[in-house]
């Protein structure tokens, strides 16, 4: 154990406590793939049950080493509650990116939870609020104040400076109009924002391919609020959010300001993003120790070979015992037909779930991983 413990740690020290600018813009662009598209845009999450698995994540995860995600701010609670020493979070929409990129700059200006969200909704809260505030009594301070519109067009105008100007990040014009896109959203909804939320201009430039179908997501389910989501708890009634106390909050706005998390666009099944931050942890000696994957299997295995694409790029990855996979089953998705249905409720319309990523790729390259039912029963509450 000793041993263990000693090699992860000399692991950890190998990676950089910070990145340069230059470096971090040059990680987003040569380990990105092209632009795809998805069926909605995600502004929001819709897994109510994000949390519930945290708690059994941090007696297996240790803290430092890599951590890979996909979608938005969902992943700064793992972030916070996992404490790896760096993050890369790779999405096929660019947007996503870009909606990274709008909240690592208003992280970064904001010294507190209640001025990040005064900045990301342009809204001063309805009632004074200090830094005792628990995350729901936040988002409640906020859903009847009115949007700002001179906040707004100041704030946007400091995001953008902060990103170009401050980080030199070479932004396209694209890029802007989806900047605008993505804080128009938050803007124009505030704490009310939803994942069933569409803008006019998403995914510009998109030319990868996508996944899903249609136009904007919907679905049988009421989709739960971004006051909604940052209100969240896991099984027992602790909330482990970004947002749930100020020290959370903190430990975020550190790894923001030391560029720790770097947005990546590419596809799980691609050929280039995956693959370049296995290599570049390799090089480093340092191990990925978690893997949010969200439900993009339950797309891949619905696109010819990209399931199969997928986990031999999961396995490039330097992996232990102890790294894991992070899952989303959302209720009505499909997948088990009429297996016996061994998880229990959790919160909402979505189930979390997790796996060893050694296991699941040793089953892959057994061949006996065939399906997206089988990745299932593979997992664990």
């Amino acid at each position: 154990m000793a041993l263990a413990l000693g090699a992860t740690h000399a692991a950890a020290q190998r990676l950089p406590d910070r990145l340069a600018d230059s470096t971090f813009w040059r990680l987003m662009n040569e380990y990105s793939e092209p632009w795809g598209t998805f069926r909605s845009e995600n502004f929001v999450s819709n897994e109510t049950s994000l949390q519930w698995v945290i708690p059994e994540l941090q007696s297996l995860v240790m803290p430092g080493g890599v951590y890979l995600g996909v979608a938005p701010d969902q992943n700064f609670t793992y972030i916070v509650a996992l404490k790896p020493s760096i993050a890369f979070i790779v999405d096929i929409r660019h947007q996503n990116a870009i909606q990274h990129l709008l909240f690592k700059a208003l992280i970064e200006m904001s010294a507190t939870r209640a001025e990040f969200l005064t900045r990301l909704f342009s809204r001063n809260p309805a009632v004074q609020v200090d830094t005792t505030y628990s995350a729901g009594g936040l988002a409640h301070a906020f859903r009847p104040a009115p949007a700002d519109s001179a906040m707004y067009r100041r704030n946007l105008a400091a995001v953008k400076d902060r990103l170009t100007r401050v980080h030199r990040l070479a932004l396209s014009d694209s890029e802007l109009v989806s900047l605008d896109c993505v804080y128009g959203a938050f803007y124009a909804n505030g704490a009310g924002l939803t994942y069933n939320h569409g803008s006019p201009c998403a995914n510009p430039g998109g030319s990868g391919g996508g996944f899903g179908r249609g136009g904007v997501g919907s679905g049988p389910f009421g989709m739960p609020t971004f006051g909604g989501m940052i209100d969240e708890t896991d099984g027992a009634g602790r909330d482990h959010g970004y947002l749930a106390s100020e020290t959370n909050y903190r430990w975020l706005k550190r790894m923001e300001e030391r560029n720790l998390i770097v947005p990546l666009t590419g596809n799980f099944a691609g050929d280039r993003a995956l693959k370049s931050v296995g290599q570049w942890a390799r090089d480093r000696g340092a191990t990925v120790t978690t893997f949010y994957v969200s439900n993009v299997e339950q797309y891949l295995w619905r696109q010819d070979d990209e399931a199969s694409r997928f986990y031999r790029n999961v396995s490039t990855l330097p992996l232990d015992a102890s790294s894991t996979f992070i899952r989303s089953f959302s209720l009505g998705g499909g997948g088990l037909g009429g297996a016996y249905w061994p998880f229990r409720q959790q919160s909402g319309r979505s189930i979390q779930l997790i796996s060893s990523m050694q296991e699941m790729v040793k089953a892959f390259q057994a061949g006996s991983l065939a399906s997206y039912g089988q990745v299932l029963l593979m997992s664990r509450q």
